[in-house]
């Protein structure tokens, strides 16, 4: 199984601009998307508010319990939950400014009486998450220290070990990952939250430990090959640790998946972000961070080898 592909010999840097070009791609219709939708949308940890699982003795519409909440609040959110057959239903609201004890369970009995008004049969609450302001303010600057203060220390151990244009090449990676991340998070539209940060921190290191052990192939491989192409170089040593790179990526990808398929609601933000993370990171590793090696080193030592060949 180790050997897989032992005598790989794909051209990966060819399609380097290829690569990047789709990268932009993503991140561009990203940015339109949530940019069209007011910004990454935030969970309840971040944005503060109420959330309720409503779980109905039969189907209920969605437009039927948003129409039931109107004399609550016209600022809600009524999705699914979980399974068709569940009948469950989640709502979320806004909460508001004063944060008291007395009121942070107000949202809840609203709801609760808004749907026993709205005559929409026996429900049962499954569960409630209520976040205050200024809770919700201080988990979400908590969320962006620790995604900078971890970023900070890869990206310099990063600088210290290798030269200084892989170093860039792994940072744009690393970059690259994250974004695309949060672009995929906006098309299929799941919130930002604490889960969703510890995914996206995990796949960062994920991404840099996978660049890192390309990097070192690269690095052992310029000793040995003085005189080719900082192209076929890279190229070589891609395809000499693909087989690693499959392996690993797949076994944690099958994972992650099965967290997604039968880890419940709760997990499928966390299993998402990181089936993306784990799909980008290893692209990026093979494609963009290299590949934004070569284009930083610029020179290419192929007139020296041409020279050298006729000489001899």
């Amino acid at each position: 199984m180790q050997h897989i592909f032992e005598h790989a010999n794909f051209n990966f840097v060819k399609w380097r601009w290829h690569a990047i070009a789709f990268s932009w791609l993503i991140v561009l219709v990203g940015v339109g998307v949530a940019v069209s939708r007011g910004g990454v949308p935030m969970g309840i940890d971040f944005s503060g508010g109420t959330a309720v699982v409503v779980k109905f003795d039969q189907r209920t519409p969605e437009d039927t319990v948003r129409k039931a909440l109107d004399v609550v609040s016209t600022e809600k959110v009524v999705q699914a939950y979980g399974a068709p057959a569940e009948n469950s239903v989640l709502i979320r609201m806004p909460l508001g400014t004063v944060e008291e004890g007395a009121n942070l369970d107000q949202g809840v009995r609203a709801i609760t009486d808004a749907l026993t008004k709205g005559n929409l049969g026996h429900f049962t609450i499954i569960s409630t998450d209520v976040v205050g302001p200024v809770i919700g303010r201080d988990l979400q600057l908590k969320g962006i220290y620790a995604t900078l203060a971890s970023l900070v220390g890869i990206l310099f151990y990063i600088w210290l070990r290798f030269e200084w244009t892989f170093a860039v090449g792994a940072i744009v990676a690393t970059f690259h990952d994250i974004i695309v991340t949060l672009a995929f998070l906006v098309f299929f539209n799941y919130d930002l939250s604490l889960n969703v940060i510890a995914a996206i921190l995990t796949i960062t290191g994920y991404s840099v430990n996978d660049t890192i052990v390309i990097f070192d192939r690269i690095r052992e491989n310029k000793r040995n090959k003085r005189r080719e192409p900082l192209e076929k170089i890279v190229n070589d040593s891609v395809n000499q640790t693909l087989s690693r790179t499959i392996i690993t990526s797949g076994t944690t990808l099958l994972t992650v998946a099965s967290l997604y398929f039968f880890g419940g609601e709760v997990l499928k933000g966390f299993a998402f972000t990181m089936i993306v993370g784990i799909i980008t990171g290893t692209y990026s590793s093979m494609y963009i961070a290299a590949s934004i090696a070569i284009i930083l080193t610029g020179k290419q030592p192929q007139g020296k080898v041409a020279g050298a060949k006729k000489a001899g």
